[in-house]
């Protein structure tokens, strides 16, 4: 079995492989800092709560945007399952080829999404993630990733809104009925969901427009992109796993 791990700003996605099928995944918040040892306890945790044998695990994967996590989390693999992790970075075969000016700028869990997108759909796609930042990631019909844009998130941009303002709760982050907001909450959330459905649409098209692929496939995964895809024709698919598939994809083409 295959230990997929994606380490994000917000939460550290654990994904277990046996072949090409997701046994199971699970979540775990990145902000509290965890020893080595802390880090073991949790996995262990979660795998026998969900009946995985960990002896059965003979290989791990692991993307991270997370740096100052990483020496206790490879150093927990290594003492859990007597293996050194094999990490998304610079020098790992990929299967495309990142076309800019500085390829080392590139996040591993965009190259992970885009592995994931081009193995799964082919180009062009347009891979959007829906995490801590909002990621619209382009990969040609050769496999060549050219066109990376960032924007804050959903997250980001709400707690902005409570944080840097006295007077504005926090909120859930869900679509209200009306952008005709009248009160606090729903004002927010209209202004929350419309204006990231109005991005992505406004993005979308405007990569459409120049690039000159009017058939372009848009695929979208992370946390809110199941919200925003259900908002919006100008997404193709929403896909929970891809980064958990694409970390499996990488591990396959460099065992």
């Amino acid at each position: 079995m295959l230990l997929a791990i994606d380490a994000g700003n917000t939460n550290i996605t654990i994904g277990v492989y046996e072949g090409k099928e997701l046994k199971d995944s699970f979540r775990i918040t990145t902000k509290i800092p965890r020893t080595s040892d802390e880090y073991s306890i949790t996995i262990m945790e979660l795998l026998n709560n969900a009946g995985i044998d960990k002896t059965k695990i003979t290989g791990t994967i692991i993307a991270s945007v997370v740096p100052n996590i990483m020496h206790s989390l490879t150093g927990s693999i290594i003492k859990s399952f007597e293996h050194t992790p094999l990490i998304v970075g610079p020098g790992i075969k990929t299967g495309i080829r990142i076309d800019t000016p500085n390829p080392r700028e590139i996040g591993p869990d965009r190259i992970v999404d885009c592995v994931a997108a081009y193995e799964i759909y082919g180009g062009p796609i347009l891979v959007l993630d829906f995490g801590t930042a909002t990621t619209y990631d382009l990969v040609e019909k050769d496999g060549r990733f050219t066109v990376g844009i960032t924007a804050p998130g959903i997250r980001i941009s709400a707690k902005a809104l409570w944080e840097d303002t006295a007077k504005l709760p926090e909120i859930e982050i869900v679509k209200p009925r009306s952008i005709l907001a009248n009160e606090t909450i729903s004002s927010m959330q209209a202004g929350l969901m419309y204006g990231q459905i109005g991005q992505t649409e406004y993005i979308i098209n405007q990569v459409k427009k120049e690039t000159g692929y009017d058939d372009l496939k848009v695929v979208a995964t992370g946390g809110l992109g199941r919200l925003i895809s259900n908002e919006t024709d100008t997404i193709d698919e929403y896909n929970a796993q891809l980064t958990l598939d694409g970390l499996r994809i990488l591990y396959d083409k460099n065992r």
